[in-house]
Order: structure tokens, then sequence, then C-alpha cells
């Protein structure tokens, strides 16, 4: 049973679809019906309220995309007005900078959003046009400003480094800028190359493991000197830690609505996940029509530990056991076996430092046949 668990709602149009972009997103078309997939998100969150045993009341609610600010503020205001929050839920829309002009932002935290996560992933105009973004570093700077004279006082700044020619100061050119724009929280990560992305399919010239590394380490000085505390492998926050991603890393459940959206939500003791059809068009047209599966018990360590590992300090041992329904006896030779290699910690499950360094490695283990 689900117990204040996380929302997200998946908005899948944006202006231009990315070239190293691998989620679930479209470019916005005449023929785009924005009203008719916000009703479709109502039908299908009020056809999976009707299945819960008990009420929900979410924790926080989260609007990625895509470009949720495509969406007007009343498509939010009629979503935001059928579910049940908490008191001081967290509320995130994902905002683009490329149509950051056309939005007033007072008018989304008037509709219920309380946090926003601008996606500037560079305030280089070279690096943007790089990575075929619609918008130009100004813009960012510009869509935060705004932000923040509307009200928003809980803001994240997206920002992606090992970009194509970047340098190492390039990479800390970035992130001083969005220091002294002066959010809530960073995220800050590594541009990878995904399959079945243009960027894939026709590889740019990314900078080589010496710059990456030291980028990384002169990074992570820099955050840490600002007062940016890591929390998780990309997230750093002033005390505003994410707390919608915070509970997917603790394995938590939460709900997804829209095209494409994953869920995790846990029945009788059964973790199992939920997905929807991809194409907005399809899901539009079925909303109701989601798959679910129980997470098998042997792949379910591996799922914990993908996440729970990410952050920096861990969780408790007695998490395990409560998100996954498992003996902690399942792991524990393979968790020993990474204590005795200063992997993992003894007290918590954690990482230690060198463990964190390596922490695709420490994940795999947990690959049980």
């Amino acid at each position: 049973m689900l117990t204040n668990p996380g929302l997200y709602i998946h908005l899948p149009w944006c202006i231009k679809k990315c070239p190293y972009c691998d989620f679930n997103s479209h470019p916005l078309k005449p023929e785009s019906d924005l009203q008719s997939y916000t009703e479709a998100l109502v039908l299908e969150w009020q056809h999976r309220r009707d299945s819960f045993e008990e009420p929900q009341t979410f924790a926080s609610v989260f609007f990625g995309g895509g470009t949720p600010s495509l969406f007007a503020p009343a498509n939010f205001t009629q979503i935001l007005g059928e579910v049940s929050l908490q008191v001081g839920a967290e509320v995130t829309m994902e905002a683009n900078p490329g149509t950051a002009e056309h939005v007033d932002f007072g008018l989304y935290l008037q509709a219920g959003i309380n946090r926003l996560s601008i996606g500037a992933q560079t305030f280089n105009n070279l690096h943007l046009e790089a990575l075929g973004r619609i918008h130009a570093a100004d813009e960012s700077k510009s869509a935060f400003v705004s932000a923040r004279k509307s009200g928003f006082d809980n803001i994240n700044i997206d920002l992606m480094w090992g970009l194509p020619e970047q340098t190492l100061a390039d990479a800390l050119h970035d992130l001083t800028i969005a220091i002294d724009l002066g959010p809530e929280h960073i995220s800050w990560y590594q541009l990878t190359l995904e399959p079945k992305t243009e960027f894939a399919v026709r590889p740019p010239i990314l900078p080589k493991e010496p710059i990456l590394a030291e980028i990384e380490t002169k990074g992570l000085e820099l955050l840490e000197e600002a007062g940016y505390a890591r929390y998780e492998v990309s997230a750093f926050s002033r005390d505003r830690p994410c707390q919608h991603n915070v509970n997917y890393w603790q394995f938590g459940d939460y709900i997804g609505l829209g095209a494409g959206a994953h869920g995790k939500e846990t029945n009788r003791s059964c973790p199992e996940r939920t997905q929807n059809p991809h194409q907005p068009r399809v899901y539009t047209a079925s909303a109701t029509n989601g798959e679910r599966r129980a997470i098998p018990a042997n792949e379910l360590p591996f799922e914990f530990m993908l996440n729970a590992l990410r952050l920096q300090d861990g969780v408790p041992f007695s998490i395990f056991g409560a998100q996954t329904g498992l003996a902690w006896e399942r792991v524990r030779p393979t968790w020993d076996s990474l204590v005795a290699r200063e992997l993992v910690r003894d007290n918590r499950i954690a990482t230690t430092p060198l463990g964190y360094r390596y922490l695709d490695s420490v994940v795999a283990e947990f690959l049980l046949d």
C-alpha cells in the first residue's frame, strides 16, 4: 500500500528534440492538443485513484518533460485540483529558458507550482549550439531573475559538464555563473551519449578522461566552497534537497502519469512497476491502459542499490526490508564482501568515498541470479 508517495506527471512536448536527449519527448506540432492531453491526465488519475483502498496524499509532485512550461498555468490548476497534497508538499515544474520569455512565472506559482527546475545546461553560447539548445545563455539568467521576482524561493539550475570541446575553464565558468545566481539547488551532471539519440549516431568530440577528471575534482571543490552540499551523485543543495528525487533514491513509491511515464507501487508488500504508452497520441486516446508488472525478487536488490547508493550518505539498513520486502540476509554476503574491500560502510547502506568513485561497479555486485 502506498504511503505518502510521490507523483510524477510527464508532459512530453518540447520545441525541438535535443541530440543528446533520450527522454520521451516530442517536438510540438500544430496538431498537438495540450488541453486534450491534460484531460487524459485527469482521466488517468481518476481511474488510478479509484483503484486504491484508501485516499492518497502526495508528498511531492514533479512535472517533467519535454518542456512542461509549454503548458498554460490553467492546465496545472486543472491537474493539481484533482490531487490531495500533504501540507508543505514540494511541487516542481521543469522550465526551458527558450520558452521562458513567454512565461509569467507568477501565474504558475498561483497554480500551485512552488519549485522550478531551469534547464540552463551551460552558459556558453557555442556549447548551447553544439547541444542543439534553442536558448541563449542570457535567457537562462533572465529566466532565473524573472522566477525570483515572481516569488519562487526554491529553484534548481540544471547544468551539464563534459560537453563537446569543453575545457576546464569553460566548465568552472558555467558553475561560477550558476552559483552567483544563488539557486537553492544545482544539478550538475556529466553529458553521456545515450543509445538511440542523435549523438549516439553521430558522436561529438568530447573531452578526454584527464580533463573530465579535473573538471569533476575542481567542480566539486567549487560547489563545496560555495556552500552546496553534495547529497547525491549529481545533486547539490543549500539545505533544500529535491524531496521528490530523494524519494526515488530511497526506493520509495511514486505514481507515474502521462505518456511513457513509469511508476513504482507496492502492492501487498510486492513492489511493482507501471508504464504507460509512449506516444502522446496513443496515450491521449487510451490513458487508462497502462501496463503493470511485479519486480522479480532476484532483481530487487540491484534496483534498490542502484537508487539508494546514489545518495552520498545512503540509507539505514532497515530501509532495505521496508522497501523491498526482502530479508537483509539475502544480500549480506555481497555486502560483507564489499565491506572487506572498503567499498561500502559497515553501519549503513552507503558507500565509502572509494566506493562512491566506482559506484557502477559496486552496484553491479547486486546483479543476482
